[in-house]
C-alpha cells in the first residue's frame, strides 16, 4: 500500500497543475478533508477590503455528513454582530494563530461559542485555520468531525500551517482582487 504524501505535497500539485481559482480551491478542500480523514471540510472565504465573506467549498466523506450551514450562495457581512458572538472568528480577525478544537463539548468559551457552533454546525471536533496576509484575514480552512473528539497532532497542524499562506493568492484571485 502507497504511503499518503504530505498535505503540503499534496497542495503543491493542485497548485502547479493550476486550473482556475474556483477549480484549484475545490481541490484543495477535498484534499485537506481526506488526507486528514475528516467527515468535512469547507473553506470560508473572504473580501477583507469589504468586511464580508461567504462559505465558497465544502467536502462531505459522504452524504451522510450534514451539510447544514456550508455553502453560502451570497456574500454576508462578517465584522458586524458575529465577531461579538463568534471567539473563532474573532481570533481570526485579530490575526490570532488558528485554533485547534479537540472537542467542542469541552473547549472555553473563550475558544468558542458552544452554541453557536452546535446549532450553526453541528461538529464534535475542528479545526479554525486562518488565512490571512498583510493583517487582514482572507479565509478561514476547516476540516471537522462529527460525533466524537479527535486530538490534532503536531505533524498535523504543521501541515495545516504549511499551505495557508499558499492559499491566499488564489483566494485573492477567486474573490476578485
Amino acid at each position: 500500500m502507497k504511503a499518503t504524501p504530505p498535505l503540503p505535497t499534496i497542495i503543491e500539485e493542485i497548485l502547479r497543475v493550476g486550473q482556475n481559482p474556483a477549480e484549484i480551491l475545490n481541490q484543495v478542500v477535498q484534499a485537506v478533508g481526506t488526507t486528514l480523514n475528516a467527515d468535512r471540510c469547507f473553506l470560508y472565504v473572504r473580501q477583507p477590503d469589504q468586511g464580508r465573506g461567504r462559505i465558497a467549498f465544502c467536502w462531505r466523506k459522504n452524504k451522510d455528513i450534514p451539510d447544514k450551514n456550508t455553502i453560502q450562495p451570497n456574500w454576508q457581512p462578517d465584522i458586524d454582530d458575529l465577531p461579538t458572538k463568534e471567539p473563532l472568528i474573532r481570533a481570526g480577525l485579530a490575526m490570532k494563530p488558528s485554533v485547534y478544537v479537540d472537542d467542542v463539548e469541552t473547549a472555553g468559551p473563550e475558544v468558542l461559542n458552544r452554541q453557536f457552533e452546535q446549532e450553526t454546525f453541528g461538529h464534535r471536533a475542528l479545526i479554525h485555520a486562518h488565512i490571512q496576509r498583510d493583517h487582514q484575514l482572507w479565509g478561514v480552512l476547516q476540516p471537522c468531525l462529527f460525533g466524537h473528539p479527535r486530538h490534532w497532532t503536531d505533524q498535523e497542524k504543521a501541515q495545516i500551517e504549511a499551505i495557508l499562506p499558499r492559499l491566499q493568492p488564489v483566494i485573492a484571485a477567486f474573490v476578485g482582487r
